[in-house]
């Protein structure tokens, strides 16, 4: 089971690889430097320092917010799908009592 990192110290770590991204010769190895000073895990940082680029008009991808959105309409969508499926059965129950050859 992955360990929760707590949402402070994700935040610091991000902003200390975007804050200092400048003075390594590339992003990688500010990841790793931040990663092995904060002890979380570098492949862990990159994927947050690469939503955060995503977030912030940087990269091109799904933002945050998109893809919460999503989400939500996606379990909105499964909940509607479940409604209509019990109403169909009650609706072919009921055709079923009120058919008179049924008597």
């Amino acid at each position: 089971m992955p360990k929760k990192i707590d949402p402070a110290l994700r935040e610091r770590a991000v902003r200390l690889v975007l804050e200092h991204r400048a003075e390594y010769p590339s992003t990688s190895q500010a990841i790793a430097a931040v990663a092995r000073q904060e002890g979380i895990g570098a492949e862990s940082l990159r994927r947050w320092v690469a939503q955060a680029d995503i977030d912030a008009g940087v990269r091109d991808g799904q933002t945050s917010a998109e893809a919460a959105e999503i989400k939500q309409l996606k379990a909105q969508n499964r909940r509607l799908r479940e409604d209509v499926a019990i109403l169909k059965a009650a609706t072919t129950f009921f055709a079923g009592e009120l058919d008179p050859r049924n008597r």
